[in-house]
């Protein structure tokens, strides 16, 4: 999970931050996907570091919902931050009477 200079690869945060903002635009049972997401890396995240994920919704309309990630380290260090936009298709997340779906 290190990148070539011994810090955790940026990747690596950014899918941290997109999980969360996957599981809370999709925590109203709408099913919502990503239209932009972009993240901003604060300080390098070391080998041996606990991250911490928090994800808040900013706002949810109709068709959008915007949040932000925050990533902070076992000291409370902001570690990056993650802006996203999801689109609200309407559909629900899990539908138990399609094709006898359980």
């Amino acid at each position: 999970m290190l990148n070539g200079f011994g810090i955790v690869h940026g990747g690596i945060l950014f899918s941290g931050a997109d999980s969360a903002f996957a599981f809370a635009c999709n925590s109203q049972g709408i099913l919502s996907v990503a239209l932009d997401a972009h993240i901003t890396f604060i300080r390098a995240a070391k080998a041996g570091d606990v991250m911490i994920v928090t994800a808040a919704e900013i706002h949810t309309g109709n068709k959008t919902s915007f949040y932000n990630v925050t990533t902070t380290n076992n000291n409370g260090e902001i570690i990056s931050v993650f802006k996203g936009t999801a689109y609200r298709t309407g559909k629900k997340v899990y539908d138990s009477g399609k094709n006898g779906d359980q």
